[in-house]
């Protein structure tokens, strides 16, 4: 028996652009072509968040996904590149460590590279283990350029409104058509509880078959309309507010972003091409708007841009992302503070899932049910790696950071923290985003220390041992000696006038 299919275009209705709005269209108007028809409706009288401009490796592979071309989307969003994350006092007051992409060293199949550094340490190798990733040391070289075979891992840092403005025009080329309003009310179908329409102002009226919501922390059609729920994660993850404002750029920009940790937060630094982002986050419970924005403003470089931009936040997850015929991508579906840059990710994550589960006719009970599974899957994962951050420290200077000291951990975290405290070992689940290298790399920066590693390690002979060693230090550093500035390479490769990123 053949599969009936529904005879008629699908309608997909959009509701709110922005960053996540136009990714999803972008996607969707190029993937479906004339199989769908897509409808985003925004106002421009309403604003957006838009302080997404730090971004993760997937972005690079989501834009090759579509089809965009790598310098033309940098030159129009004014990007710069990204090797990692430097953390600033986050063990300990003065101290700093690095969250670099990519690897570290060599693995083997039965064990990772730093069970082979830690046996070193052993043997008198007292190298860093940061000697041996190639991005943690380009980046502090402040050095970047694409290398064959794609041996340096990289992200972007952006201007996120830039990049829905980018999005937007291909998506317009690609079919879909744009809507300007602002969303009055969410008419449900009074016999299945469906959306079936969106009332905009004017007394227009949107019908569709799917709706997205990318209303942002609004939440107009999940919510307001669908009641989907919300689990609140405040208790594992307490700041509740930030500052953004953009500031004049006063030196060239370096390939990584600055998450600089205060009494009651921590602070952001992102470098782009045209301007540099800033901002704060902070617990209110410990530190009120107002001495956040002075704390902000006090430490930014170069001349601001921007007014405030003041946000109110709760960390947590929509319960059920897509709920009837609506699916809530970006801050619909929750939030995530921006500490490991995951935002643009999530967004990503959810329209590439929502892509590969359209359903034909009435969406199946079945793929609703796996598309929520992997989505709350994927947010409680990175949850726990953001917690790892503010648990696994020493410091103790402040009621917030003590705070932080008597969180109670989820069990996945608790379990993944003494498995590398008592064997150095980092196990994965279920495509997690971040890999081995990831949680070695923060653990041991905020002060995790194995106490035993894989005897595997052990079974190099001493020359052998020191000649591996040796061998990816002397690499490492012999290809970031060949590197250019990172400015530089930026001006030439994808700059609109060399002056401005040199």
């Amino acid at each position: 028996m053949a599969p009936s299919q529904t005879a008629q275009p699908r309608r997909i209705v959009i509701a709110g652009g922005g960053t996540a709005g136009w990714m999803t269209a972008a996607a969707l108007a190029r993937t479906l072509g004339s199989v769908a028809q897509i409808t985003l409706i925004e106002s421009d009288a309403i604003g957006t968040v838009g302080v997404g401009e730090s971004t993760i490796p997937p972005l690079v592979a989501y834009n090759r996904l579509l089809g965009i071309g790598e310098a033309d989307f940098m030159r129009a969003t004014q990007a710069t590149f990204k090797l990692g994350i430097m953390f600033e006092n986050w063990k300990t007051l003065g101290s700093k460590y690095f969250h670099s992409f990519g690897g570290t060293g060599k693995d083997h199949w039965s064990a990772g590279f730093q069970h082979f550094w830690l046996h070193g340490q052993t043997q008198g190798h007292t190298q860093s283990y940061d000697e041996y990733c190639l991005e943690l040391k380009a980046a502090e070289a402040g050095k970047f350029a694409h290398l064959p075979d794609d041996r340096i891992n990289y992200a972007y840092q952006l201007d996120s409104s830039l990049y829905a403005a980018f999005l937007r025009r291909m998506a317009e080329a690609d079919g879909c058509t744009r809507s300007e309003g602002r969303i009055t009310n969410v008419e449900l179908n009074g016999e299945t509880g469906d959306i079936a329409a969106l009332m905009l102002d004017g007394n227009r009226r949107v019908e569709g078959d799917l709706f997205v919501d990318c209303t942002g922390f609004r939440a107009l059609l999940i919510e307001g309309a669908l009641h989907a729920g919300y689990d609140d994660w405040s208790h594992y993850l307490p700041c509740d507010g930030a500052v953004a404002i953009q500031t004049a750029n006063v030196r060239a920009p370096v390939p990584y972003t600055r998450a600089i940790a205060h009494d009651a937060g921590w602070q952001w630094r992102i470098p782009l091409q045209h301007r540099g982002g800033n901002g704060i986050v902070y617990c209110s419970r410990y530190m009120d708007q107002n001495a956040a924005l002075e704390r902000l403003l006090s430490t930014i470089e170069g001349q601001t841009l921007t007014e405030p931009n003041l946000i109110r936040f709760t960390t947590g997850a929509r319960r059920r992302q897509w709920h009837r015929n609506c699916v809530a991508i970006g801050l619909s579906s929750g939030f995530m503070e921006p500490l490991e840059s995951t935002s643009i990710h999530l967004i990503q994550r959810a329209v590439l899932r929502l892509v590969r589960m359209l359903p034909a006719g009435r969406p199946s009970l079945r793929d609703i049910a796996e598309f929520n599974d992997q989505q709350f899957t994927d947010m409680e994962q990175i949850r726990d790696f953001l917690i790892l951050h503010y648990k696994a420290t020493e410091r103790q200077d402040s009621p917030f950071w003590r705070h932080c000291a008597a969180i109670e951990l989820p069990d996945t975290l608790a379990h993944k923290i003494e498995l590398f405290r008592e064997t150095g070992r980092v196990f994965r689940r279920n495509e997690e985003l971040f890999a081995e290298n990831s949680w070695v790399q923060v653990m041991m920066g905020q002060g995790i220390a194995p106490q035993s590693y894989h005897p595997v390690a052990a079974k190099l002979k001493s020359e052998e041992l020191a000649y591996l060693l040796s061998s990816l230090r002397e690499n490492v550093a012999r290809t970031v000696d060949g590197l250019p500035p990172h400015g530089a390479y930026v001006a030439h490769y994808c700059g609109v006038k060399a002056d401005q990123a040199a």
